[in-house]
């Protein structure tokens, strides 16, 4: 399985995924607090460790100190993911809490997003980069908001309630949010330029999909 589970120190997730999905369990410092309140052993654990002794951490998870303060514990982890060898990774509790750690962790899935396939999952939605073309399937009724990251240029898409065709979207001046799936297959297609999808769960708490 070339896919990774990564928690993060933000909102504690609701529902879980199965994690027998997963080659393997990362976390960092912050988020092992809440892992343990829910049974989960990570297989490795990454962070400065400023309030943990290392006696506190099970013995078959590994430990990595990353105590560099000029990167986000985030970005920090997904080196790590990548340094062994994994492609794909889902995140939890990258979002809530404070919103600028949101924004930091949206810039580091940025500078990774050529290497890693990354989808983040909340209480309320997921979330991720698109690719030039992105085709979605099971979504029909469902709210999706299309945020360009910083702009997105010649957006076409077919199966909203709101079509774009060949528009410019901006972060400064328009955006594609509260958009509403209104078929099955839905296809999303740009130019240039970055976009994330915001895919909201059809009721709370969450449903994954």
């Amino acid at each position: 399985m070339n896919k990774a589970l990564l928690f993060l120190n933000g909102e504690v997730p609701k529902i879980l995924p199965d994690t027998t999905n997963y080659g393997k369990i990362f976390c960092t410092d912050g988020a092992f607090r809440y892992l343990q309140k829910l049974n989960i052993t990570p297989d490795v654990i990454s962070g400065d460790f400023d309030s943990f002794e290392l006696s506190q951490f099970p013995p078959e998870t590994e430990v990595i100190s990353t105590p560099d303060q000029n990167d986000t514990d985030f970005a920090k982890a997904l080196q790590i993911i990548l340094s062994k060898g994994f492609d794909n990774v889902d995140v939890f509790g990258a979002s809530g809490r404070q919103q600028d750690h949101f924004i930091g962790n949206l810039n580091a899935a940025y500078r990774f997003k050529d290497q890693l396939n990354i989808t983040f999952y909340d209480n309320y939605s997921k979330y991720f980069f698109a690719e030039k073309l992105t085709k979605l399937e099971g979504y029909f009724g469902r709210t999706i908001s299309l945020i360009p990251f910083p702009e997105c240029k010649n957006v076409t898409t077919k199966g909203l309630e709101y079509p774009l065709n060949k528009e410019d979207l901006n972060l400064l001046s328009r955006v594609g949010t509260r958009n509403k799936a209104n078929q099955d297959h839905i296809s999303i297609e740009y130019s240039e330029g970055n976009l994330v999808l915001f895919i909201i769960h059809q009721e709370y708490p969450i449903l994954l999909a």
